[in-house]
């Protein structure tokens, strides 16, 4: 029986806006011809409600909107995940973080309430189908959606999250999660909570003020940087050059602290005399 390497990890990541460009839900609405105007309204109005969980959107327009149930099937699911922008890269970083780095071990999983075929369409050849997490729906035979099995999406990624853990045999305090959004708080803070490392690729103000460090690129092998600094321990011009191993440079490495303040003019309180005067 071969021993576990004593430095592995989980390495986690959100799907739409992280490791795309495209949000899932846009990209189907245009496939099946429903404006994206409509699809945001809906959206919009369901997380002002707040009657799904963050992220659970689309699923919940799916199983009950009558316009989403008529024109979309199990086939067109699989078409978005070909019609996304995927970010540089992924597979340069699955494989780097699975042949591991410096005695670092790191298993990449994908978690994300974006439709799992949508998901396995757009990884194909790039992430294994059994390293990613998405939601799950039962279809007929015609592949209209029946019912849902599960919804990752706000605690349901705790939960998808936990399960690999407990499968993977890998401490709370060896989770990397990644994701750009609201529907990633949860799952953020479970994981800070229990001192993981949480990396935002999102100015957002409700995410990066949760994450540990904030990652802005349009490549997705970016997030190594603060991986390679934080938890493997390397000094900038050893990062460097693991970078430019596999042929690419960083251009430019701003590393600053963001501040989110809000301003206003000071209301002066009414002086006695004035007080006086004005009565």
């Amino acid at each position: 029986m071969s021993e576990k390497p004593l430095k592995r990890y989980l390495f986690a990541s959100d799907f739409d806006q992280t490791l795309t460009f495209d949000d899932s839900g846009y990209v189907l609405s245009e496939l099946v011809g429903i404006p994206t105007a409509e699809f945001e309204r809906k959206a919009q109005g369901m997380a002002k409600l707040n009657l799904v969980q963050q992220g659970a959107e689309l699923s919940y327009l799916l199983l009950h909107d009558p316009e989403f149930r008529k024109r979309v099937r199990k086939q067109h699911l699989y078409e978005v995940g070909k019609n996304i922008r995927l970010k540089e890269n992924i597979e340069l970083l699955y494989q780097v973080l699975k042949n591991g780095v410096d005695g670092y071990h790191f298993d990449f999983y994908v978690i994300s309430a974006s439709p799992v075929e949508v998901i396995q369409s757009a990884l194909e050849g790039i992430v294994p189908r059994d390293h990613i997490y998405g939601t799950e729906f039962v279809y007929n035979a015609s592949g209209e959606i029946e019912s849902l099995v599960r919804a990752t999406a706000g605690y349901g990624k705790v939960a998808a999250l936990d399960q690999l853990q407990a499968q993977l045999q890998i401490g709370p305090d060896h989770i990397i999660y990644t994701g750009d959004g609201s529907s990633d708080i949860n799952v953020m803070l479970h994981v800070k909570m229990r001192d993981g490392f949480t990396i935002a690729v999102s100015e957002a103000k409700h995410i990066s003020q949760v994450a540990r460090r904030t990652v802005l690129s349009t490549n997705a092998l970016a997030v190594l940087g603060p991986i390679l600094e934080e938890t493997v321990g390397w000094e900038w011009a050893q990062i460097r050059q693991f970078f430019e191993s596999y042929g690419i440079l960083i251009q430019e490495w701003d590393s600053v602290r963001t501040d989110w303040l809000t301003l206003r003019p000071a209301v002066k309180e009414a002086t006695p005399q004035a007080a006086t005067a004005s009565a």
